[in-house]
C-alpha cells in the first residue's frame, strides 16, 4: 500500500491538513487500512522533503494545510500509469505458515489449512455482506457516491483474494492427499532367523525347541492416505 500516493491524490482535491487527510482516507477505503496521525504527518514530511507537497498556511481552526505541487503532480501521474510490480511479490504470512508446517515436528498441516479455510470463508461472507450494504446505499442514493464507489472496488478485490485464497487451500490439501498416496513405505526389517535347537546336557535344563510356526514375520506399514475429502469453500456470491 502507497500511502505516499494516496494522500497525493487526496490533495490534488485541494490542500488539507493531517487528521483530515487520514480521515479522508479511510473513507476511501473503508478504513481497511486504518492510518494514524502519525503515519500521515510522517509522510507528509518527507512528501514537503522531496519537494512534491508544500505548507499553504492554516485553516481557520490553526491546523497547518499541505498543498500538492507540480512535481507532486508529475508523481502522481506516473504512479497512475505505472503498473503495480509483481516481480517481487510482499511476503506472505500464511504460505510462509504452510511452507514452514510441511514436515514440522508436532504439527498437523491439514489441520492448519482447515482451520485456515474457516477463517478464511468467514471473512469472505462479512465482506460479501458489507458489498451488498455498499451497494443498497449506492442505489438508495444514501451514500457520498465517490467515496462508496472507491469503498466497493476495495470490497470486491478482497472478496476476490479471499475466494482465491479458499481455492488455493483446497489445492493445498489435496496435493497432499496425493503426495500422501505415492509415498513408497520403507520396508519392514527382516524376521530374525530361528537358531538351532539346543541339546540337552547332562545335568542341565531341558533344552527348547522352537514350537510349531514360531518366528517373527514382518507387519506390512500400508501408505493409505485416509484422509478426508477436500472442502469446498462456502457458496461465493457476489
Amino acid at each position: 500500500m502507497s500511502i505516499r500516493h494516496g494522500l497525493l491524490a487526496l490533495l490534488e482535491h485541494g490542500p488539507r491538513y493531517g487528521s483530515q487527510l487520514r480521515t479522508e482516507f479511510e473513507s476511501r477505503t473503508g478504513a481497511t487500512w486504518p492510518l494514524n496521525v502519525g503515519q500521515v504527518y510522517t509522510t507528509l514530511g518527507r512528501l514537503e522533503r522531496d519537494g512534491l507537497v508544500a505548507q499553504n498556511g492554516e485553516d481557520g481552526a490553526g491546523h497547518a494545510l499541505y498543498a500538492i505541487t507540480d512535481a507532486g503532480r508529475t508523481e502522481l501521474r506516473a504512479w497512475f500509469e505505472q503498473p503495480v510490480d509483481r516481480t517481487s511479490p510482499a511476503r506472505d504470512e500464511l504460505a510462509i505458515k504452510l511452507a514452514m508446517a510441511v514436515g514440522a515436528p508436532g504439527v498437523d498441516i491439514r489441520e492448519v489449512i482447515q482451520s485456515q479455510r474457516r477463517h478464511t470463508v468467514k471473512a469472505m461472507q462479512d465482506y460479501t455482506r458489507l458489498k451488498a450494504q455498499a451497494l443498497a446505499a449506492l442505489e438508495g442514493g444514501d451514500a457520498h457516491e465517490r467515496d462508496d464507489v472507491a469503498w466497493l472496488l476495495v470490497l470486491e478485490q478482497l472478496i476476490f483474494q479471499t475466494e482465491a485464497e479458499a481455492r488455493w487451500l483446497d489445492h493445498c490439501e489435496s496435493r497432499l492427499i496425493r503426495l500422501s498416496a505415492t509415498v513408497t513405505p520403507a520396508p519392514a526389517a527382516p524376521a530374525p532367523a530361528p537358531g538351532p535347537a539346543s541339546v540337552q546336557e547332562p545335568g542341565s535344563a531341558a533344552g527348547v525347541r522352537p514350537g510349531p510356526g514360531a518366528g517373527t514375520g514382518g507387519v506390512g506399514a500400508g501408505a493409505g492416505s485416509g484422509g478426508r475429502d477436500p472442502g469446498g469453500a462456502a457458496g461465493r456470491t457476489r
